[in-house]
C-alpha cells in the first residue's frame, strides 16, 4: 500500500501523506493557517474546519497567502 496520494496544489501535482488533513498539509508546507485561505475542490474551507477535511487522491487545493503591507 502506498503511503502517499497525489493532489493538485495551486496547479502543481504534489504527493501528500495518505489520510492527511488540510491543516496537516499547511503544516507540511510551513504555512500559517491564520494567513492562508484554502479552497478545496472549488469550495472555501473555513479555518476551524481545516483539521476535519481529509484530502483524497485527485483533489484540487488552492492556497492564497496574505501578505501585509501598505
Amino acid at each position: 500500500m502506498n503511503d502517499t496520494i497525489d493532489v493538485t496544489v495551486n496547479g502543481e501535482r504534489r504527493a501528500v501523506a495518505r489520510g492527511a488533513t488540510l491543516l496537516e498539509l499547511l503544516r507540511t508546507l510551513e504555512l500559517d493557517p491564520r494567513v492562508v485561505v484554502v479552497e478545496h475542490n472549488r469550495a472555501i474551507v473555513r479555518r476551524p474546519k481545516l483539521g476535519d477535511v481529509t484530502v483524497a487522491p485527485g483533489d484540487a487545493i488552492e492556497l492564497v497567502h496574505f501578505v501585509g503591507g501598505g
